[in-house]
């Protein structure tokens, strides 16, 4: 197998990932911008499936929706 060159490394391996002031995962209350999320903490499939995601909703209203994992 041939060896792959590579430069030196930007961080050290024991760095923090996070950024501090940068919002991380589903911030609370910024729901305008997050597609498929509720005020009361449910979701939608819209939140999973971003092509066509009306069509990932129950056909039957009475169904309950249960986005994918």
């Amino acid at each position: 197998m041939a060896e792959i060159k590579t430069g030196p490394s930007d961080a050290e391996p024991d760095t923090g990932s996070h950024v501090k002031g940068i919002a991380e995962g589903n911030a609370p209350g910024n729901y305008e911008k997050q597609n498929g999320h509720k005020r009361d903490g449910r979701v939608t499939s819209e939140r999973s499936t971003g092509v066509n995601s009306s069509a990932a909703n129950p056909i039957d209203p009475s169904m309950p929706n249960l986005p994918p994992a």
